[in-house]
């Protein structure tokens, strides 16, 4: 019933990826959600999230941010860590997805989407048939609106882990 929402990997932190492992299986492209993914809500970018860039760049990643704040607010993180970006993504809708795919030259067998939501960063994936890896939030303080569908978030990873201890 929940299948559409459910990650493909569930992990602590984008920071805990092995990123390395999966260039080795033919990733090439990855999309990243800004806020509670790479930093706090809000926040610019910090010396983590500019060492990670870098790696994935030296790598031979190429990587862009999708978010549905506004301009101002990615502009910030993305001048900040040199890396292009979607804004206003309107996610879960695919399309911007797709876009992000076309901008990197990457396509669904070799793009990752990272991100910290299921309702619109992991169901939007998934939707567009992106491998997807949902992360744990940063930071606890969120928007009222993403705090309540953080309790219905819990009843799918529920289900989610469930389904794991079964495989």
């Amino acid at each position: 019933m929940f299948e559409k929402f459910y990650p493909q990997e569930y992990l602590d932190s984008a920071y805990k990826i092995n990123f390395d492992a999966l260039y080795k299986e033919g990733y090439r492209g990855i999309i990243f959600d800004i806020d509670n993914t790479l930093v706090p809500h809000g926040h610019p970018a910090d010396g983590r999230s500019i060492a990670l860039v870098r790696h994935l760049k030296l790598l031979g990643y190429r990587c862009i941010f999708l978010s549905n704040n506004k301009e101002p607010r990615v502009k910030m993180f993305a001048d900040a860590v040199k890396m292009p970006y979607i804004f206003k993504a309107k996610k879960p809708n695919p399309a911007n997805y797709k876009k992000a795919m076309e901008q990197m030259g990457t396509d669904l067998t070799n793009t990752l989407f990272v991100g910290d939501q299921i309702f619109t960063d992991i169901y939007g994936a998934n939707l567009c048939g992106i491998r997807t890896i949902l992360v744990k939030p940063i930071h606890p303080k969120e928007e009222i609106q993403i705090v309540l569908k953080r309790y219905l978030e819990k009843i799918v990873l529920f289900f989610y882990h469930r389904r794991k201890s079964e495989k």
